[in-house]
């Protein structure tokens, strides 16, 4: 993508997760999208990530009255029914990856989609969402000491290594987050 066109106004990015923030700002700097950080968190609505994204979105927009985004990502496993999925987070924090790992224990389908989603609201507008997926499979053990959360289950399609094995420069190249962050960026461009 060209940086012909700089976007040089700075979006609000609303997270608790230093680890994102690094990793956005390390996406969309790249694309010409400044992003300052606000951890207000926002209720976590039940719904699919892009209920929760959109919803996130305006409830930030209306505490901070200027354009945010929220992300919000889970994994998906298909042995699992698409567990953990919406729960991501609270999985990881109670189960852990080890708790994952026990679950897929007998499981031989380990196919599993890293999903995020990427919410954006202004004051005078109505909240757009964007889909980012990476198919995957789920590792027998972890690996890796880069990424956090599942990263070091996590392993990508037409790949040996984890995300946890991965440096973040070569995850952040085709990673679930980058993906949506990207469809963002190029959404949020042809409205400029």
């Amino acid at each position: 993508m060209s940086n012909s066109k700089i976007i040089s106004k700075s979006i609000t990015f609303i997270t608790g997760n230093p680890h994102k923030v690094k990793e956005a700002r390390g996406i969309l700097n790249n694309l010409g999208i400044t992003l300052e950080h606000a951890d207000i968190g926002y209720p976590e609505i039940q719904g699919d990530l892009e209920d929760v994204a959109r919803y996130g979105a305006q409830y930030a927009v209306r505490r901070l009255g200027k354009p945010v985004i929220v992300e919000d990502a889970g994994l998906f496993i298909k042995a699992l029914k698409w567990f953990p999925g919406t729960y991501s987070s609270y999985v990881q924090e109670t189960l852990s990856n080890q708790g994952i790992l026990k679950l897929m224990s007998d499981v031989e389908d380990r196919y599993a989609e890293f999903r995020s989603v990427v919410g954006y609201c202004t004051p005078k507008t109505e909240p757009e969402v964007f889909l980012g997926i990476v198919k995957g499979r789920i590792g027998y053990k972890e690996k890796g000491k880069y990424g956090f959360a599942y990263d070091p289950l996590f392993i990508p399609e037409d790949y040996c290594e984890s995300f946890g094995e991965l440096q973040t420069d070569v995850k952040n190249r085709f990673s679930h987050r980058r993906k949506s962050l990207e469809k963002f960026a190029l959404w949020y461009k042809d409205q400029k």
